[in-house]
């Protein structure tokens, strides 16, 4: 709209480049100028920004930087004309009634060039210290051999597989079972890329912080025998705040006030002095700083060799870190750790809601003391009260299209809410103004894979954009980087995960074999039912099968139940026989401390035999490593089938729409990677030999009977 009144003869998107020297340094800088006037008195540098603030709030020296993108703009334009001076403008444009303000400063050739020579000179050290661990770093890559004495099986496979797949620019799905190494075997062949110059960087995400730490151990592993990376952990921001309460505002947070006069020192003396950037690491040189350290490992990420978080910083529309441009997407291969987990988490990703009771509660706090927003407010909670009416006498509703209407109302929430929180904040309307914000952004992507769920509970109503079929969305995503590589110990059936996860015909896939001898597995299928309305009569054989393998052989016993009810009921059941000693259950509520309590009570060398009790499908399932005698044997109670539900049944109802089995890829996939994912618990190393029970008739049919794994299928039947 600026450059629209701009004179014939003044130019707009103006191209400019120029080179600094330094020292040994040779900078190049380039950027698009806004525009370029050509005036009576000369030329004019005009840099146009928007603001949603008031613009009386707006000074001439409110934003500095802004100034230096202009002067670094103007001084090349200076050198190029050989002009002695120069006119720098700021136009602020406010975005919602187009109103503007300009700020002109003229300035001469020698005060750009000062400018900019002091701007190169505070930047100089930090970029020295990059080029010279980039040429180091490429030098240990290129050199670093495997850091084991030898591959395991399947290992040099699955390796060599990860490398072309990055060296193609192509995606991978691998099925690698337990014990082939997984993150070595993903993390080293990224490394090595690096060091041949066919990726700058690598992500390794996962959904679950156990899976994290095994990539600093690999990555800290290869540091040892001579790697030079630079990695940083990113852990979400309320478990690494400082602060009691997670408000990032100034006023409140004294790691907030001034953090960016403070970070480039941080950074610095981080990147000199660590190559392992993990939690703890980051803490201590964020109080060392007193910077924010969320923050902190953000900006850590921009500059780092590999990256380690969760899926959400990558996938996530509403969180995903914004700071990495295409330019970057494609120097860099994504590695995605126990990729099954991915399928139900991209869903509730790239869904969003909201409760009618937050804006009930807004509606009440601003009456009175702001009428707009007061006004914004109560339409919204009118309009989800009318769609509790329409449900009438049912508890739920689905709809095929977008809640356009919705949409125009919270837009102009969105608006109101800004104007109020810039001048005070509010924990709800900050939190109910975050989720409207998620709540847009998912509607931009609302399309035939989405439906829209209404659902009434007494006097509230929730709204849901909810995404039935992810795969679309994720390969908009990874489409942007250089290689995607999927791995799981449980892609059963791996044309399902391929699909589910936005694979394309052109991707590569591998099913590395188990490398663990298959007789250390002694397998047996005991043929009840488990189903609910069999639960009752079942108990009591299950308690059977439990001593039965306790009695079998001493040592430590893990028992896994679809439900906390169901596993409660078998538990005080086997108590009454067996007695309580020697048994522990996992709580609903467990502390991270708890946790660990009752992991560590899996002795190597056990004095008398321990029975768990866990839930399939919970924190003890997956993830879990417990090697040799820790654990001597697995019993997995049903078929790990997800709760029968309003969401689960619109997603088998999309898919059977699609010529797919909806039930198969609302409950069956998904309960079969949760027996697989426990059972996997059992045979870690060469050397572990246990026993593996299925509790369920269901296994003996054919569905089934073709999710079971190669080392799974020289079971025996229970009697």
């Amino acid at each position: 709209m600026v450059q629209g009144s701009y004179n014939e003869t003044d130019e707009k998107e103006v191209p400019v480049k120029g080179t600094f020297q330094h020292e040994e340094l040779t900078f190049e800088v380039d950027g698009r100028c806004d525009g370029i006037l050509h005036g009576e008195s000369g030329l004019t540098i005009d840099e146009i920004k928007s603001t949603s603030r008031p613009l009386t709030e707006v000074t001439e020296e409110s934003y500095q930087v802004y100034w230096a993108q202009a002067k670094f703009y103007g001084y090349m334009f200076c050198k190029e004309k050989k002009l002695d001076e120069i006119k720098v403008k700021l136009t602020y444009i406010q975005s919602e009634t187009n109103e503007m303000k300009h700020f002109i400063k003229t300035l001469t050739f020698k005060e750009l060039e000062a400018f900019v020579e002091e701007t190169i000179r505070q930047y100089a050290p930090y970029a020295r210290l990059m080029n010279e661990h980039k040429q180091a770093r490429n030098k240990s890559c290129k050199e670093l051999s495997f850091p084991y004495e030898h591959f395991r099986s399947g290992q040099r496979d699955f390796a060599g597989a990860v490398y072309k797949s990055i060296l193609d620019e192509k995606n991978l799905f691998a099925m690698a079972p337990t014990g082939t190494g997984k993150t070595i075997s993903t993390t080293f062949p990224a490394v090595k890329a690096i060091g041949e110059g066919v990726i700058e960087q690598f992500f390794y995400v996962t959904a679950k912080t156990i899976t994290r730490t095994a990539a600093e151990e690999a990555l800290n592993h290869m540091q040892q025998k001579g790697l030079q990376c630079k990695a940083v952990t990113i852990t979400a921001k309320d478990k690494v705040c400082f602060k009691e309460n997670t408000i990032c505002n100034k006023e409140y947070c004294e790691f907030a006030d001034g953090y960016y006069d403070r970070i480039n020192d941080a950074c610095l003396d981080i990147l000199k002095n660590e190559f392992i950037m993990n939690r703890e690491v980051i803490d201590t040189y964020a109080r060392k700083h007193k910077v924010c350290p969320f923050e902190f490992s953000l900006d850590l990420a921009y500059v780092a060799d590999a990256i380690i978080c969760d899926y959400n910083y990558l996938y996530d529309p509403k969180v995903s870190i914004k700071r990495f441009f295409e330019e970057y997407k494609r120097k860099t291969a994504v590695l995605v750790d126990e990729a099954h987990n991915l399928v139900d988490r991209a869903r509730e990703m790239f869904s969003a809601q909201l409760l009618k009771s937050s804006f009930l509660q807004l509606k009440r706090e601003y009456k009175g003391k702001n009428s707009y927003l007061f006004e914004s407010a109560k339409a919204i909670n009118d309009h989800l009260l009318q769609l509790k009416k329409q449900c009438g006498e049912e508890t739920f509703r689905v709809e095929q299209e977008m809640p356009e209407e919705l949409i125009v109302l919270v837009d102009t929430f969105v608006s109101e809410a800004e104007r109020e929180l810039l001048a005070e904040t509010n924990e709800l309307l900050l939190e109910t103004y975050f989720l409207v914000q998620a709540f847009i952004r998912v509607a931009k992507m609302y399309d035939e894979r989405y439906v829209t769920f209404i659902e009434v509970e007494k006097s509230e109503v929730r709204i849901k954009l909810f995404c039935l079929d992810p795969s679309y969305l994720l390969a908009q995503v990874e489409k942007s980087y250089k290689s995607v590589v999927h791995f799981s110990a449980t892609f059963s059936p791996l044309g399902y995960y391929k699909e589910i996860l936005g694979g394309s015909k052109e991707d590569y896939s591998v099913s590395i074999p188990s490398p663990f001898p298959r007789e250390n597995l002694d397998l047996y299928i005991q043929p009840l039912s488990t189903r609910y309305r069999d639960r009752e009569r079942s108990k009591q054989k299950i308690v059977q099968t439990i001593q039965q393998v306790v009695n079998k052989k001493k040592g430590n016993c893990l028992v896994f139940f679809p439900s906390y009810r169901y596993m409660e009921e078998v538990y005080q059941d086997y108590i009454q026989e067996s007695g309580e000693e020697g048994t522990i259950i996992q709580d609903p509520f467990m502390t991270e401390r708890a946790r660990e309590q009752f992991l560590e009570a899996f002795k190597s060398e056990p004095e008398q035999s321990l029975v768990g009790f866990a839930v399939l499908g919970g924190i003890f399932s997956e993830g879990v490593d417990l090697k040799g005698e820790r654990l001597s044997g697995v019993i997995v109670v049903g078929v790990g089938i997800p709760q029968i539900g309003v969401e689960r049944d619109l997603i088998k109802d999309y898919f059977n729409k699609t010529g797919r089995n909806g039930y198969d890829y609302a409950y069956v996939y998904p309960g079969m990677n949760k027996v697989l994912q426990a059972g996997g618990r059992l045979i870690r190393t060469e050397t572990d030999k246990g026993i593996l029970v299925l509790i369920e008739d269901r296994f003996l049919t054919p569905t089934y009977q073709r999710l079971l794994p190669y080392e799974w299928q020289h079971y025996k039947i229970m009697n």
